[in-house]
């Protein structure tokens, strides 16, 4: 399928931005541009409440959000986000994730991690954990269903795979992973690292430059919680829903970790966007695809855990 005509404009849009590359500016300005995140992202849903708290990470205390349903909430996400593991905030997410909660039925517990290169691996990721844990220890007195999953998109589809093998590892029970257009290696010989390497927004190059900012090197090339692609085994781990897009860089990335669960029996569900880029599933103000995909992931997380 050709790319969606909404996209194109999108795309089209965002090149006339003229806004640099992320391998050409400091991270500081980088940043800063994210801002322009948030009118692309959609209207915010109505919820039962948005609650901004600090939680105790390993290393400082992390900011996390709070959204609850309008109905009765019958599980708990724990979201993180996307963005190389260096850029984005909440305030992008309070779309895509007032949907998700609404539809799913869901309170979603947002994490804003420590971001690279200050804060590499195994920084993000620990935090992330972390916030798994307080979830877990403070579910009563936060009113969270126990029913509990991880989810994320791109470097956060990342984090929640590898939390999600943390926990099979330490024996937590978790009921389900949603993972959104993940980037699980760092190998960039793969089909769509070659095929979808620029013109549709995140490119090859981004990539390895946001990979060079929060692994600085290569000490954590056979680590799992790192690179969840290199696992030797996912026996074990939370059942699965995977989202992908067709014109995107991590696509392959995706393919691959759906195969590698199914080969190890994990119960697995998997959609493939065509016509779309990486980012959109955030994007609800630009493309219908993203409410459609959002609804089919809350849809199927539903499922799961019924």
């Amino acid at each position: 399928m050709t790319l969606a005509p909404e996209i194109k404009k999108f795309l089209e849009a965002s090149a006339a931005a003229g806004l640099p590359q992320v391998w050409e500016a400091p991270v500081s300005v980088l940043r800063k541009n994210t801002q322009g995140r948030v009118a692309i992202a959609g209207p915010i849903e109505p919820l039962s409440s948005i609650e901004n708290l600090f939680i105790p990470g390993p290393t400082s205390d992390l900011p996390i959000r709070i959204y609850r349903p309008v109905h009765n909430s019958e599980r708990t996400v724990i979201y993180f986000h996307g963005g190389g593991w260096v850029l984005n905030f909440l305030d992008i997410y309070d779309a895509s994730l007032s949907r998700l909660a609404n539809q799913s039925r869901s309170t979603i517990v947002s994490v804003n991690y420590q971001k690279a290169p200050e804060h590499p691996y195994p920084t993000p990721f620990d935090d992330c954990y972390a916030t798994l844990e307080w979830v877990l220890e403070n579910s009563e007195k936060m009113s969270l269903p126990h029913t509990v999953g991880v989810a994320g998109d791109s470097a956060g589809g990342n984090l929640a795979a590898a939390v999600a093998l943390k926990a099979r590892d330490m024996k937590i029970a978790l009921s389900f992973q949603l993972l959104i257009y993940p980037c699980l290696d760092r190998d960039f010989s793969t089909n769509s690292y070659r095929e979808k390497a620029s013109g549709f927004g995140l490119s090859t190059q981004a990539m390895q430059w946001f990979w060079d900012q929060y692994l600085q090197g290569n000490a954590h090339d056979h680590d799992p919680y790192a690179l969840p692609l290199r696992s030797q085994s996912l026996k074990g781990v939370a059942p699965a829903v995977v989202i992908t897009a067709e014109y995107d860089p991590l696509l392959t990335d995706g393919e691959k970790y759906v195969a590698a669960l199914h080969r190890d029996s994990i119960h697995v569900v998997y959609r493939n966007y065509e016509g779309m880029i990486h980012g959109f599933f955030t994007n609800v103000a630009v493309t219908p695809a993203a409410t459609l995909a959002i609804d089919w992931a809350a849809a199927e997380i539903s499922k799961i855990t019924k």
